[in-house]
């Protein structure tokens, strides 16, 4: 027993790695980065300590002290042992010596003063007005513009210019630049107006094509059922090639039938109808495309798994039906959808998961558009994280977005399995005695 258990976990060990790599894992990343401020300005590794002369309003409501304000908006240039000693290391120390004989425990309100302090020096006369520059910037006492990479470092910066320890904590949670822990993902998500549109957008598009997918995959896979062998599987090849095209190639070609230099546009203008695009010119044009494009991709998988259950039943149900005065509908009504409640199942919560997760032949055709109205929830999370037109990608925020596609996800599969009663259809047949 114990060698066949091992020999058990042997085969489902691919399995289980499977759904750790490709399952759990997202899905674990997805609420990481849920919880966090991640974006392209922060970084995903941590970050440095810098104050910016824009960051100086955000530190003035952030409740430091009138001093502290004014020592880091108004800090200059002081000649001290440290400067010095910094000047002696980067030019020599008879330029530092001079120096500090003629302003030794000076100080400068600003850069230009400092220079030319440096421009009096008559011995060691630095005549370069790039060096003066950037020998002055050795004697800045001000943390301003000015990059730690630790906390410590920037604490004794901080120190170093006399900030008391109060305002130092204010000041290493306004300098730091890195990714912290936040809730303010989902407040934000649920107070933006287009929050509300993109799921509105995916309540329609979602609905109207898995209406579509299922419903003309069960009309395909009966159809097709009563007619004969050969012409059914050619009617099924031909059906089944939206699914096994490249989505690029798929929405290409539909790109080709709609635009305004396309077929339709080309038919129409023979009869005098000006030349549009029929997938952009309206939100209602790109609904309709958009739901066709999905539409014929999930309903060829919905005819070929309706096809195969549809084979499965027994024909002795069928011919005593006919022996009975049966006619097409009633065989459908009766026999053959009340035995496809397990293929529709599968087919439904499978669609309704992919669907909202699933945006590439949006993002392929319309791109969300126009003006948004075809950018439904999946998509706006890609949007926001990964490829946006500000430059600053939201990888929390745009995570956020997919952290409630998982919890709706979850609460359609269990509602699927709650309505068509799995534990009935999975229930070990009763034999008769």
């Amino acid at each position: 027993m114990p060698r066949f258990n091992a020999l058990g976990f042997g085969f489902l060990a691919p399995a289980l790695i499977v759904v750790a790599l490709f399952f759990l894992a997202p899905v674990i990343l997805t609420v990481f980065f849920a919880f966090t401020n991640m974006s392209t300005s922060t970084g995903i590794t941590g970050g440095d300590y810098l104050l910016s002369q824009s960051d100086l309003r955000g530190v003035k409501a952030s409740g430091v002290s009138d001093e502290t304000y004014d020592a880091l908006e108004n800090a200059g240039y002081l000649v001290d042992d440290a400067g010095l000693a910094r000047l002696a290391e980067a030019r020599d120390q008879a330029t530092a010596d001079e120096l500090a004989a003629l302003h030794s425990g000076a100080k400068f309100d600003a850069r230009r003063d400092m220079e030319r302090a440096l421009k009096d020096l008559r011995d060691n006369r630095i005549r370069s007005t790039r060096d003066r520059k950037a020998l002055a910037e050795l004697f800045k006492t001000s943390v301003m513009d000015e990059r730690f990479g630790s906390e410590a470092a920037f604490r004794t910066a901080l120190d170093g210019v006399g900030i008391p320890q109060a305002d130092q904590d204010i000041l290493v949670k306004e300098a730091y630049t890195g990714w912290v822990w936040t809730t303010e993902n989902m407040k934000l998500l649920f107070s933006l107006d287009s929050s509300y549109r993109y799921a509105m957008n995916t309540v329609i598009y979602v609905t109207l094509t898995l209406g579509f997918n299922v419903g003309f995959g069960l009309f395909l896979a009966i159809s097709t059922f009563y007619l004969s062998p050969g012409m059914a599987a050619t009617f099924r090849t031909i059906w089944f090639l939206p699914r096994i095209l490249p989505p690029v190639l798929y929405v290409l070609m539909w790109k080709w039938f709609t635009w305004d230099t396309g077929f339709l546009a080309t038919i129409t203008g023979y009869l005098g109808i000006a030349p549009r695009n029929w997938m952009l010119d309206t939100a209602t044009n790109a609904w309709v495309v958009v739901i066709l494009i999905n539409g014929f991709v999930g309903a060829s998988l919905g005819m070929i798994l309706f096809s195969s259950a549809i084979k499965a039943i027994p024909s002795s149900m069928l011919y005593a039906s006919e022996v009975d005065g049966a006619n097409r509908w009633q065989q459908v009504r009766y026999i053959i959808l009340p035995q496809l409640r397990w293929p529709i199942l599968f087919t439904t919560s499978y669609q309704t998961l992919s669907l909202l997760t699933s945006f590439e032949y949006i993002l392929l055709s319309t791109d969300g558009g126009p003006g948004r109205a075809t950018e439904v929830w999946a998509l706006a999370a890609y949007h926001t994280a990964l490829n946006n037109y500000g430059g600053n990608l939201q990888y929390g925020f745009g995570a956020a977005y997919a952290l409630i596609l998982v919890v709706i996800g979850i609460a359609a599969s269990l509602l699927y399995l709650r309505f068509f009663n799995f534990k009935e259809l999975v229930t070990k047949p009763r034999i008769e005695g």
